[in-house]
C-alpha cells in the first residue's frame, strides 16, 4: 500500500492509497484562493483556463484544442468569445466611368503590422486553418522582406513601382508598389528610451505568454547601447514601477527584473499604459526614439477597458511624441482587434510573437524598423487613367482606406514606416475592352457626361500615385509623386519581388475564400512561390511554401473525407 499526493498548477492537493497492479482515478479540484497582491510584483497561484463559450443546445458536436478552435468543423472556425478578430470586408472592385466624381481616386494608409502572418502560422502548424477574418493579406506580405533599392535622395523612403499579368485573374494586371525605408545601423540610431509594459495577469501565466515574453524582452535588453535606457512597467489588478529608468549598459539589472515577474490577477491595462507614457515622458529624450513596448494576451478587464475609452487614451497620450509598439502575445484569449486598434492608435506598429525565433526576428533582426521610426503618417493617393483601366481593386489594407479630404489632412493619423523597413500594395487592374462580373453595368446619368480628356487617351500612363509623409517630430507633411506605366511584362518575366507578393496574395485569398480569387489553387500559389523564393537567408520564404503545401493537403483531406 502507497500514499500518494498528486497535484497540478492551478488545482489543490489530493492524496489517495494506490496498490501496485491496481488503477486509480483521481479528481482534482480547482483552486479558489483569494489573489495576493505584494509590491508592484503580483503573485497568485495559476487560474484554470476558461472553458469556450459553447451553446448546450447546439447539435454539432465540438471539440477544442489547446489553440481554442474546434477540431469538428474548423473549416468554418467555429470561433468562441475568447478569440476576437475585426471583421474584414473586402474591396470591391471600382468601376472608372469618368462621370462619377472621384471614383478613378483611391485613398489609404499604410500599413507595416506583420502579426496576421505570425498568427495565421501558429494555426496551420497546429493542423487548423486560420478564422478568414485573422487573415489579414497586407500583413501577410508585408511579413517577407524585398529587394527595392535604397532611398538616394532627401525623403527617406525609395518608390519602387511594376505592373504584370494577375496570377488568378490572367486577362487582369497586377500593379505592385513598394516602399522602402532607409536602412540605418544600429550604432547611429538616436538613443532610446523605452518603458516595457509587461501584463502579469493571471490570463498570461501559460507557458506561451509570460515566460516567452520575459524571453522576449531580455533578447531586445541585449541590444541596448549606454547611450539607451529601459524601465519597466506591470499591471495586473493595478499597476506598478517595477524598474525605474536604467542605462543600457546595466543589462543584469534589467534582467533580473525581467525575471522577477510573476503573473496573477485582473487585468486593469488601462492603468498601466498610463503609468507607462507617464514613465516614458519623465525620462524623455528629445530627438530621441521615445516608445512604449506593451507585451500582453490583449485581455484587458478591470477599470478603463473598452476599445473606445483606450483608443482615446493612446491618441491623447502619442501628442507627447511617446510611440506605441504592441507585442501580443497566447492563444486561447487572444485579443487581436484590440491590439490592432491600439498600435494603429498610437503610432506603432502590431507584432504577434508565437515563439522565441519571431521574438529574435521582430526585436533582434528587424531593431531598427520595429522601434525607430523615419516617416509617420504616410498617406498614399492612386489616380488612374480611365482611357486604359476601367476598374480596380486593392489586394487587403480593409482597416486602412481613408476618405478623400484625409489626403491633405495634416491632421489625419496614417501608419508608420521604420528604419529598413518595406512596405508592398498590389492592386488588381481590369484593363479596358476586358468583360468582368465585378463590375456593374455603366449606367446613363442625367447629370453628368463621359468625357475623358483628350490627353489622357494619348497617354502610355496607367496610373499616378502620390505619397504624403511627415518626418517623426514633423506637423506638416510632405509629398512625393510617381507616375506607373504599364510596359507589358509577362509574369515569367517580371522579378523575385513582383511574384512573391503575388503568390502571398493568392494564397491569402483562398485562405479568406475570397470572391475574387478567380483561377487560384492552393499549387498554383506554391508554384508561384517556390520560382520566387530567391536568396532567402533566413528560411521565412521557405516556411510559407511549406504553409501552402499543409493547407493544400488539408483540402485534399477534406474533400476525400466529404466523398
Amino acid at each position: 500500500m502507497y500514499h500518494l499526493t498528486v497535484g497540478y498548477v492551478g488545482y489543490g492537493n489530493q492524496e489517495v492509497k494506490a496498490c501496485a497492479g491496481k488503477s486509480v482515478t483521481i479528481t482534482l479540484k480547482a483552486n479558489v484562493e483569494p489573489l495576493q497582491e505584494v509590491g508592484s510584483a503580483w503573485t497568485e497561484k495559476p487560474r484554470r483556463a476558461r472553458e469556450p463559450d459553447v451553446n448546450a443546445q447546439s447539435k454539432k458536436r465540438h471539440e477544442y484544442g489547446i489553440s481554442g478552435y474546434c477540431r469538428v468543423c474548423y473549416k468554418n472556425a467555429c470561433q468562441s468569445t475568447q478569440f476576437q478578430y475585426r471583421r474584414l470586408r473586402p474591396h470591391p472592385g471600382k468601376p472608372l466611368s469618368p462621370r462619377y466624381p472621384g471614383a478613378p481616386i483611391y485613398f489609404f494608409s499604410i500599413d507595416v503590422d506583420a502579426a496576421s502572418y505570425s498568427n495565421l502560422r501558429r494555426f496551420i502548424n497546429n493542423g487548423q486553418r486560420p478564422p478568414e477574418d485573422a487573415v489579414r493579406i497586407e500583413e501577410m506580405i508585408n511579413y517577407f522582406d524585398y529587394e527595392y533599392p535604397e532611398p538616394t535622395d532627401k525623403h527617406p523612403f525609395s518608390i519602387t513601382t511594376e505592373v504584370s499579368d494577375c496570377p488568378w485573374q490572367p486577362k487582369h494586371r497586377l500593379v505592385h508598389i513598394g516602399l522602402q525605408g532607409k536602412h540605418t545601423p544600429a550604432e547611429n540610431l538616436p538613443a532610446a528610451n523605452l518603458v516595457f509594459l509587461v501584463d502579469v495577469s493571471g490570463s498570461m501565466s501559460a507557458a506561451n505568454k509570460l515566460p516567452l515574453v520575459q524571453a522576449s524582452y531580455k533578447l531586445l535588453a541585449e541590444q541596448l547601447r549606454p547611450q539607451d535606457r529601459v524601465a519597466i512597467v506591470v499591471y495586473a489588478g493595478a499597476a506598478g514601477l517595477v524598474l525605474e529608468s536604467t542605462t543600457g549598459n546595466n543589462k543584469t539589472k534589467i534582467k533580473e527584473a525581467i525575471d522577477k515577474l510573476q503573473a496573477g490577477g485582473s487585468t486593469a491595462g488601462g492603468e498601466g499604459i498610463l503609468l507607462a507614457y507617464k514613465t516614458a515622458k519623465e525620462n524623455f529624450i528629445k530627438g530621441g526614439n521615445n516608445r512604449v513596448i506593451l507585451a500582453s494576451d490583449g485581455d484587458f478587464n478591470v477599470g478603463v477597458s473598452s476599445d473606445g475609452e483606450l483608443v482615446r487614451i493612446i491618441e491623447e497620450e502619442r501628442k507627447s511624441g511617446v510611440y506605441l509598439t504592441i507585442l501580443g502575445y497566447g492563444m486561447g484569449n487572444y485579443k487581436d482587434n484590440k491590439m490592432q486598434k491600439l498600435a494603429d492608435s498610437g503610432n506603432g506598429n502590431h507584432a504577434y510573437i508565437d515563439n522565441l525565433d519571431e521574438a529574435r526576428r521582430v526585436l533582434v533582426s528587424e531593431f531598427g524598423g520595429t522601434m525607430y521610426t523615419i516617416a509617420k503618417d504616410v498617406k498614399l493617393q492612386l489616380e488612374f487613367n480611365p482611357a486604359v483601366v476601367q476598374g480596380y481593386r486593392l489586394i487587403g489594407y480593409e482597416n486602412r482606406v481613408l476618405n478623400n479630404a484625409d489626403f491633405d489632412d495634416d491632421k489625419k493619423d496614417a501608419g508608420e514606416l521604420g528604419a529598413g523597413h518595406s512596405v508592398t500594395a498590389l492592386y488588381e487592374i481590369i484593363p479596358v475592352g476586358v468583360e468582368s462580373k465585378f463590375l456593374a453595368a455603366d449606367k446613363d446619368l442625367k447629370y453628368q457626361d463621359r468625357d475623358i480628356k483628350a490627353s489622357a487617351k494619348r497617354s502610355e500612363e496607367l496610373l499616378t500615385v502620390k505619397f504624403r509623409y511627415k518626418a517623426p517630430d514633423a506637423d506638416a507633411s510632405q509629398l512625393m509623386e510617381d507616375v506607373v506605366v504599364d510596359k507589358a511584362v509577362s509574369l515569367g518575366k517580371s522579378s523575385d519581388n513582383f511574384r512573391w507578393s503575388a503568390a502571398v496574395a493568392t494564397f491569402g485569398m483562398l485562405l479568406r475564400n475570397s470572391e475574387f480569387k478567380g483561377e487560384a489553387t492552393y499549387e498554383q500559389a506554391r508554384k508561384l512561390a517556390a520560382g520566387a523564393r530567391g536568396k532567402d537567408t533566413e528560411g521565412y520564404r521557405a516556411e510559407m511554401i511549406r504553409l501552402m503545401e499543409t493547407v493544400g493537403l488539408m483540402g485534399k483531406t477534406e474533400m476525400a473525407a466529404e466523398k
